[in-house]
């Protein structure tokens, strides 16, 4: 397949990586040519500098013999633009746009676009990940990757403050995941009590 991928970012790199060693033929277009260097050495398709939305910016990278597109830049109101105008001017059936706000992305595909959130698809990794057995998790938003892992109780903790757990360095407090398998999300308008079985979810930055 010819494939155009809009956008080369960690999420724009990784596609075009990934359709490039599946023997696809790969064009990447990015406003900003520094965001190049992200692609692998070995990378065999083609990079066009320039804005996204110049329909000769588009042409130049070939979306007129194009099979697929993805648009996945960090910006939902250019990847719709953008999307509109390879199915609308290009006759582009095959379009997937990255839209970050999942409310946003209820609207447009209303307007028959495909679309990915991976906000959606990191909220069910999560829960996924928090709910399985005590092994530390990494969960990837946009352009950082949080790890996330679980602490029983102390018995010198039960009936304290979760505020009172002490924390290791660059962590920050999450929830708690009740004995009975529930799970509650920390906040400050949010009083959890720790209970005798309770485990303690911790994040942290990692990446």
């Amino acid at each position: 397949m010819n494939v155009l991928v809009v956008g080369c970012g960690r999420l724009g790199t990784r596609v075009s990586e990934i359709l490039d060693e599946h023997g696809h033929d790969v064009a990447v277009v990015d406003s900003n040519p520094d965001n190049f260097r992200n692609l692998n050495e070995n990378f065999n398709g083609i990079t066009v500098a320039g804005m996204p939305m110049d329909m000769k910016v588009l042409q130049n990278a070939g979306v007129k013999s194009c099979d697929a597109v993805a648009v996945v830049t960090p910006d939902d109101n250019l990847n719709i633009t953008v999307s509109q105008i390879v199915r609308e001017f290009f006759g582009v059936k095959n379009v997937v746009a990255r839209i970050s706000d999942p409310e946003r992305e209820n609207v447009f595909k209303r307007f028959g676009l495909k679309t990915v959130c991976p906000t959606k698809m990191a909220g069910d990794i999560m829960c996924t990940a928090l709910t399985q057995p005590l092994t530390s998790r990494s969960v990837s938003f946009d352009t950082a990757t949080a790890a996330f892992h679980l602490r029983g109780v102390d018995s010198s903790f039960i009936g304290a403050p979760i505020e009172a757990v002490p924390l290791d360095v660059c962590e920050t407090l999450f929830g708690v995941l009740r004995k009975d398998g529930s799970m509650e999300l920390y906040s400050v308008n949010n009083k959890i009590i720790l209970a005798e079985g309770d485990k303690v979810i911790f994040a942290k930055v990692i990446d």
